[in-house]
């Protein structure tokens, strides 16, 4: 049973009103500024000693989507206005102008394969619908004993699965809100678990300079059991008794875990804005449950809306971080009238491990 809580832990692995061109929206920095220093101490109340890491099942689902959302060190939930809103904060999806198909493939830390699928489509004036997919996975591996730590001569792999649909929907012209419901699965070898969650998430565009509120809670749910042939065991209820049966068919009892809830509110503004260009800046604080608190920082410099340049930091007053610094670019091409290609690129300093690169392909139409 120790064995089997320790391969779950494991694999749970606008423009402003200034003419054209006017440097005086640097004033707005100073708000951000404002905001980071209060969320220092105001975070650091709730920090403790041990992170909480690995207390909850179905970790790959904090793995964050979109080359774009990381480049800008992960401060997306105000932003949120490509299809990767369906995993930042899907409320965003109503917002989008067209629909948009999205294409993400990773080779994570460990050589472990992360792929994420999504699709958002406008209903008219009903609002938004999408799907997501999100599957992680291994290569085969050898099933190694302390007896045979060579191989058994059988075979083992480790996946998860995680799909989505959602639907936001315009309340107001400024107010958005969506959800998103998901079904989740988790398996490692003759081991599984599923479970299922909802997202729900709020977009508020303010008259302040059309600055961004964005707020969102990610897996909201139940708690998930692995369950499989690897719990049977014989199991004799009186080994000290002369004549028992030491062959009783028994199931080992595995625990209960909760899903990764995520908390996050963040803001975005355009700060700069001249002509098809402008620059983005973000902040985001989050809140899970399985980890301390942090921020994320991030910007976006959009050029003629066709390139675009991006940095950020995450993490900032996590306790225990390997992540940091991030660094993007982005690239927009119209392939016919009506249709988009968006190719996205992004670098993720994680530390003292291998540090992770992402492309994204994303098709508006």
């Amino acid at each position: 049973m120790i064995f089997i809580k320790r391969i779950f832990h494991q694999t749970n692995p606008y423009r402003f009103p200034e003419k054209s061109g006017n440097l005086s929206g640097c004033k707005w920095c100073s708000y951000f500024l404002l905001i980071i220093a209060l969320s220092n101490p105001a975070f650091s109340q709730f920090a403790v000693n041990v992170s909480k890491v690995s207390t909850t099942a179905a970790p790959f689902l904090e793995i964050e989507a979109g080359s774009r959302a990381v480049g800008m060190g992960s401060a997306f939930v105000a932003v949120a206005n490509d299809a990767t809103a369906l995993y930042w904060n899907v409320a965003g999806i109503s917002r989008l102008k067209q629909n948009e198909l999205v294409l993400i493939h990773t080779t994570w830390i460990a050589d472990i394969d992360y792929n994420y699928v999504g699709g958002v489509f406008l209903i008219d004036r009903l609002g938004a619908i999408g799907f997501s997919i999100t599957s992680l996975g291994t290569n085969e591996m050898k099933v190694r004993t302390v007896d045979e730590p060579e191989g058994t001569g059988e075979r083992f792999s480790v996946s998860d699965l995680a799909f989505g649909l959602a639907f936001a929907r315009n309340l107001t012209d400024r107010f958005s809100i969506g959800f998103n419901a998901k079904y989740i699965r988790q398996n490692i070898w003759n081991m599984s678990a599923t479970g299922f969650a909802i997202d729900i998430g709020t977009l508020f565009i303010t008259q302040f300079s059309g600055m961004k509120i964005g707020m969102s809670i990610s897996n909201f749910g139940g708690k998930m059991q692995m369950f499989g042939k690897g719990t049977f065991v014989n199991y004799d209820l009186a080994p000290t008794q002369e004549g028992s049966n030491d062959r009783i068919p028994a199931n080992l009892l595995t625990d209960k875990f909760p899903l990764p809830l995520i908390f996050r509110v963040g803001i975005a503004l355009d700060v700069l804005k001249f002509g098809s260009s402008h620059l983005t800046l973000a902040v985001d604080a989050a809140h899970p449950n399985d980890n301390t608190e942090y921020v994320n920082l991030g910007m976006e410099y959009a050029i003629n809306n066709r390139l675009f340049l991006r940095t950020g930091y995450k993490n900032l007053f996590m306790l225990d971080s390997e992540e940091g610094l991030t660094f993007g670019a982005g690239l927009k091409h119209r392939i016919s009238r009506s249709a988009k290609l968006i190719i996205d690129y992004s670098y993720q300093d994680f530390g003292r491990l291998i540090n992770a690169q992402r492309f994204s392909l994303s098709l508006e139409f």
